[in-house]
């Protein structure tokens, strides 16, 4: 009955229609207090925040006044939130109406006090920084203002300290992708072409993603591709595989971009760091690419090849393997040199053995198989036969060619250590711009990580 009588009693003649004081030079002053519950979602694309927010409102109503003696000593009761004056506060930022429940009662002290707790979804529109995705920090402002009320009829102020609302985590739920850093609090008046004043109160709420998962499934992909590339110059340069190698690891990179092109965050006013990061690692694998394919190109053996110009071999083969520190090029050109001269032996024995009817012999030993010497007569008589003629004409052709072969493959030769020498330093040149991007992209993620 208490309860009832003294409901009664306050909204017998209550008029909510007006706001609740005597004299109306008289300020309400509304404290507001917010906690942040949850990181709902973060449209990077529509630059939406939905949050859940636990908000709280705290004024005097002059009308709602009683004597606790009077009612079985109550100093506090629950009333309708419809049927009493409630403060026009709304968020600027609101773009859409979020699902939140409707909590249909206050709590009144005897001396007015009026205490509004409510939970809120809050849709609101922020100003999205992506750049340093995946390691961005989001500060996005929920202002709470009166929508009518100038500051001569309704002011706002802090219902706690601000140190208080900055660190408060206590009803976070912080699993999420997001985590919640510190709430920001300011008052300031607002006023519109020199118009009246109007009260606000912003609260700066400062998130920063969690960059674990787009780590793990952006970035290590595609430093192991490039890794792989770096490694894929160590085959030899006078082999095919390394372009096939090089082609297959381009088209693997692009199907890679194609999976993670939904994952990454899109906006019309700019492009996050990584998606330029994923671009200069593509530019970089076609550039590695075409390095190959002039390396290949190079050291390609053709019959019509000229020779290496003078200043090339100056240049690359005197002055770059200085400069590069290669040691093992003369290495290298000696066992070439050997094995062609093998080979350059082997083919003269056995052109010499079916020239020769008595194969590999001393000359002495035909001889005595073969009886005495002919004489010089006779000598002379073949050396004019028609038949004498034509073997050494065709003795002269096939020295002709095998000098000829001899000269290709010596040209060859020297293009093959001109394309090994451009091949080591174009891969040292290759690898010091990889590592210098990469390292200034770490330090870029790091700085703004700890930042």
């Amino acid at each position: 009955p208490a309860l009832r009588r003294l409901s009664h009693y306050l909204l017998a003649h209550y008029q909510k229609g007006t706001r609740p004081v005597r004299d109306w030079r008289t300020t309400t002053n509304v404290a507001i207090d917010l906690m942040v519950y949850a990181i709902l979602s973060v449209d990077e694309k529509n630059q939406v925040l939905t949050t859940y927010i636990w908000y709280r409102q705290h004024w005097t109503d002059e009308f709602l006044r009683w004597d606790p003696a009077r009612f079985d000593n109550l100093t506090q009761i629950s009333l309708p939130a419809e049927s009493i004056w409630v403060p026009d506060i709304l968020i600027n930022e609101f773009v859409d109406v979020g699902k939140s429940p409707h909590v249909p009662y206050v709590y009144v002290g005897h001396h007015g006090e009026v205490q509004n707790l409510k939970p809120i979804q809050v849709m609101t529109a922020c100003s999205l920084d992506i750049y340093n995705f995946p390691f961005d920090v989001q500060n996005c402002s929920l202002t709470f203002t009166s929508w009518l009320h100038h500051i001569r009829d309704i002011n706002l102020s802090l219902w706690r300290q601000p140190e208080l609302v900055k660190f408060d985590r206590s009803v976070f739920m912080n699993q999420g992708e997001w985590e919640l850093l510190y709430v920001l609090s300011r008052f300031q008046e607002f006023s519109v072409k020199s118009s009246d004043s109007y009260a606000e109160m912003k609260f700066y709420v400062v998130i920063r993603r969690r960059p674990l998962f787009y780590t793990v499934s952006l970035l290590l992909p595609s430093i192991f591709l490039m890794v792989m590339d770096i490694v894929g110059f160590y085959l030899p340069p006078n082999s095919g595989e390394r372009v096939s190698f090089k082609i297959t690891l381009l088209l693997g990179y692009s199907v890679f971009l194609i999976i993670v092109s939904d994952t990454l965050p899109a906006t019309a006013v700019g492009t996050p760091l990584i998606g330029i990061y994923f671009v200069v690692c593509m530019a970089l694998l076609v550039i590695s690419l075409t390095e190959t394919i002039l390396i290949v190109r190079l050291v390609h053996k053709q019959d019509l090849q000229p020779h290496v110009p003078d200043w090339v071999k100056r240049l690359l083969l005197e002055r770059a393997t200085v400069l590069l520190c290669i040691r093992d090029r003369e290495k290298l050109s000696q066992s070439r040199t050997q094995s062609s001269d093998i080979s350059r032996q082997v083919e003269n024995n056995d052109s010499t053995a079916k020239l020769n009817p008595y194969g590999c012999e001393d000359p002495r030993e035909s001889e005595m198989v073969g009886g005495a010497r002919p004489a010089p007569a006779f000598a002379g008589q073949a050396e004019g036969s028609p038949l004498m003629r034509g073997v050494l004409r065709e003795i002269t052709a096939i020295r002709q060619f095998l000098e000829k072969r001899e000269e290709f493959r010596d040209v060859a030769r020297e293009w093959l250590q001109v394309g090994y020498v451009l091949d080591v330093l174009l891969f040292r040149a290759y690898l010091a711009a990889v590592l210098a991007y990469s390292i200034t992209l770490g330090t870029l993620w790091s700085v703004w990580r700890d930042a």
